[in-house]
């Protein structure tokens, strides 16, 4: 047994990749493999004897799923960790992950070292994203235009997410720095705020909201 090490207990139905799983623990010494399994109810069963820190889980399983688990596994032991891989980048199914209670997704194939990566990320911040999935994220709350606002002060708010001037914004938009001035207003008065840091915040917040991420 390694000494102080990070326990980690990994559910995975495809059996040719429960030999690469261990080859990959057989290399580092700050995460010890407690098992390999099929289905959450062989790790439920084991709970008690395995006692791990963090879990990583398909979402595709027998029986009970990986988003299923999530909750589950939680309710065992509440400071428990969940990393979710599947061979699904969906954002519906990130979204139901992350609001069930996951601390990272990856997706497959999961080589040694994003996995490692993703569970020192997990070790060190409490959550890990592939960067295929923060993209997927990213690109959702880009492309889906705030309700409270017209169309024109949605393509401002993004350019204003991306930093970019009243000047640069005028550009792209054909139109004059007084006009994108007139529409930043408009926007300030609608969330409340005074100042471009604030209304970042706030935008920020009703992204996440109407997403329903958070």
């Amino acid at each position: 047994m390694k000494t102080c090490a990070i326990r980690v207990v990994i559910i995975d139905n495809d059996p040719q990749l429960h030999q690469l799983y261990r080859c990959y623990f057989e290399t580092v010494t700050e995460y010890e493999l407690m098992g390999i399994y099929s289905r959450v109810s062989e790790v439920l069963s084991n709970f008690g004897r395995l006692a791990p820190d963090i879990v990583i889980s398909e979402v595709s399983l027998g029986g009970i799923s990986g988003l299923e688990g999530i909750e589950l596994l939680k309710k065992r032991k509440a400071p428990i960790k969940i990393l979710i891989m599947s061979n699904q980048n969906d954002f519906e199914i990130i979204k139901k992950a992350f609001r069930k209670g996951a601390n990272g997704y990856l997706t497959k194939p999961v080589t040694s070292n994003r996995l490692f990566h993703a569970l020192d990320a997990i070790k060190q911040h409490g959550a890990a994203l592939g960067h295929d999935v923060a993209k997927k994220i990213i690109g959702s709350f880009q492309q889906r235009p705030l309700e409270a606002f017209s169309k024109r002060e949605n393509q401002i708010i993004e350019h204003l997410g991306q930093g970019a001037t009243y000047k640069v914004i005028a550009d792209k938009l054909y139109v004059t720095p007084s006009t994108v001035n007139f529409h930043i207003q408009n926007i300030y008065l609608k969330l409340n705020v005074n100042s471009k840091s604030e209304a970042l915040e706030k935008l920020r917040l009703l992204q996440m909201k109407e997403l329903n991420f958070g």
